[in-house]
């Protein structure tokens, strides 16, 4: 699959899409059978999509620099990275502030480290996207406490979700510079993501893998393959050929919206009005940012 074929879908349309694969990602790994340990769930994801993913870009030979393939390298360690932080993250201190702290932590290093590498200031269209959107999420996902359904924040694990933050804008930004720089999509993420399932591999092993056996387990982990890790970073990669980074990891903040309305509506969960209002709030935030004038595809 080359990068024109897709060519129709420009600027926020794929990075939403994935936001809504990856909104899916909890609710999947909710119904794998019981005792399946998460990091493996996880894991099993990311090394069967990562093949999936080194697979699709067969056809297109690599013709990366030595530092591009440094680069490369980081990207991938960085992928690899982002379960083993945020699964003990959710361990440690729970789903809602692991993924308030990861998600919302994103757009900031993103706009610190745009900032840092091209030396100007964040358009003040993104920064009040961003902040409407970030609040917004906060709100959403934490509304359940301000109601009285308190948990413990633990220190560590709070670290962890902001290691997860920055791992995930690390290999966006490197994924994103690579295909500004004429690199096919395809090709970049089949290298990001098959070393990354690799460095995996090992986790996936060392656990109990009966889980896959069964017809829930295979489901669940052909979901988690296809949809929210082969399918979604496709997509991603085609996005981030025109959008910046910075703009990117403010729209996947929808990632959160849309696994709170998949737990409304299939694993009935209930959320409180305050948790609606974020939820209108962060439509509101990423609306502006979708609507933000073009940009040229080299920002990225």
């Amino acid at each position: 699959m080359s990068d024109h074929v897709i060519l129709p879908l420009r600027g926020p349309l794929p990075i939403l899409t994935a936001a809504v694969l990856w909104g899916s990602t909890g609710t999947a790994s909710s119904l794998a059978p019981g005792g399946a340990p998460a990091a493996a769930v996880g894991a099993a994801g990311l090394a069967f999509g990562g093949l999936l993913l080194v697979l699709s870009g067969l056809g297109v030979r690599p013709s990366f620099s030595g530092p591009e393939w440094r680069s490369l390298t980081v990207g991938a360690v960085a992928v690899a990275g982002y379960p083993l932080t945020f699964y003990p993250a959710v361990a440690r201190t729970g789903v809602a502030v692991a993924t308030v702290v990861a998600l919302c932590s994103a757009p900031v290093f993103a706009g610190l480290i745009a900032g840092l590498r091209d030396r100007s200031l964040p358009s003040i269209h993104w920064l009040c996207a961003t902040v409407a959107a970030v609040l917004g999420c906060a709100v959403l996902v934490l509304g359940p406490r301000f109601t009285g359904a308190h948990g413990g924040v633990d220190g560590l694990g709070v670290a962890l979700a902001v290691l997860a933050g920055l791992t995930y804008v690390l290999y966006s930004r490197i994924g994103g510079e690579l295909i500004g720089r004429g690199h096919p999509s395809g090709t970049v993420m089949g290298v990001l993501f098959g070393v990354a399932g690799l460095l995996v591999l090992p986790v996936l092993l060392a656990a109990d893998t009966a889980w896959l056996g069964t017809v829930r387990g295979a489901a669940v982990a052909v979901h988690l393959a296809f949809f929210t890790t082969f399918l979604a970073y496709r997509l991603f990669g085609y996005g981030l050929r025109h959008t910046p980074v910075e703009v990117a990891t403010t729209l996947t903040l929808a990632e959160p919206a849309v696994a709170a309305v998949l737990g409304v509506v299939i694993v009935g969960e209930r959320l409180p009005l305050v948790s609606w209002c974020g939820l209108a709030v962060l439509g509101a935030g990423l609306a502006l940012l979708t609507l933000a004038p073009a940009r040229p595809s080299h920002a990225v």
